[in-house]
C-alpha cells in the first residue's frame, strides 16, 4: 500500500512512519522542515518537504506519490506545554484549512482512503469548533477519524500518565496503524482500563 503521511515527523508521526515501513508500505512522509527530512529517509520513507498551506506544492507532492491512503497527523503545537495558549489559533487553522487542503490533494490524486487525527476530549471555544469541523469534513469524505486520548510517554507533554482520557504514545501509534483498514467512522484510541 502507498501511504502519504502528513505530519510524519511529529510526536505520533515519527512513530507511525517506521511501523508502516515495517509492514511493507511505501511511505511518503511530509514535513514542513527540511532539517527533519533526513529522519524520514533513515527509516525508509520518502521525505516530502511541503507546507500544508501551499496548495499547489501540496497537490503536486500528493500527485507524485499517488497514495492509496492519506494519513493526516498534522498539528501546530509547541514543544513547551506552557506555550499551548499561544498556539490555539494556529492549531485550529491547521485543523480547518489544513484538513481541507489535504482532502483536496487526496481527491486530486484519486486517493481512496483518508484518516485523520482528532482528540478524545472536548476542547473549549474555537479549538472545539475546529475539531468538530475537521471531523465533519473527514466523515463527509467517507474517512476515518482517530480520536486519541492525551499522549503520554517519551517526547510528549506528559512523561507520566495524565488524567483520562489518555493513551501512551507508542500504543497510539500501533493502534493508529492497525485502524487504517477500518471503514468510515470514528475510532477512539485510549489506554486500556
Amino acid at each position: 500500500m502507498r501511504v502519504f503521511v502528513a505530519g510524519a515527523t511529529g510526536v505520533i508521526g515519527s512513530r507511525v512512519v517506521p511501523l508502516l515501513v515495517d509492514r511493507g508500505c511505501r511511505v511518503a512522509g511530509m514535513t514542513r522542515s527540511a532539517g527533519k527530512a533526513g529522519r524520514l529517509s533513515e527509516v525508509g520513507a520518502t521525505p516530502v518537504v511541503c507546507d500544508v498551506y501551499d496548495m499547489l506544492s501540496l497537490e503536486r507532492a500528493v500527485l507524485d506519490h499517488r497514495p492509496d491512503l492519506m494519513l493526516h497527523l498534522l498539528t501546530d503545537l509547541p514543544d513547551d506545554e506552557s506555550e499551548l495558549p499561544l498556539h490555539t489559533a494556529a492549531n485550529a487553522r491547521i485543523r480547518r484549512e489544513g484538513t481541507r487542503n489535504l482532502l483536496g490533494a487526496a481527491a486530486a490524486a484519486g486517493t481512496r482512503r483518508f484518516v485523520a487525527q482528532s482528540v478524545a476530549w472536548q476542547l473549549p471555544g474555537d479549538g472545539g469548533a475546529a475539531v468538530e469541523e475537521l471531523e465533519t469534513l473527514v466523515l463527509a469524505a467517507d474517512g476515518v477519524v482517530l480520536r486519541f486520548g492525551q499522549f503520554h510517554g517519551p517526547g510528549t507533554f506528559h512523561p507520566e500518565p495524565p488524567a483520562p482520557p489518555r493513551v501512551h504514545i507508542d500504543t497510539a501509534a500501533r493502534r493508529a496503524v492497525d485502524a487504517l483498514g477500518h471503514s468510515s467512522g470514528v475510532i477512539t484510541i485510549l489506554d486500556d482500563p
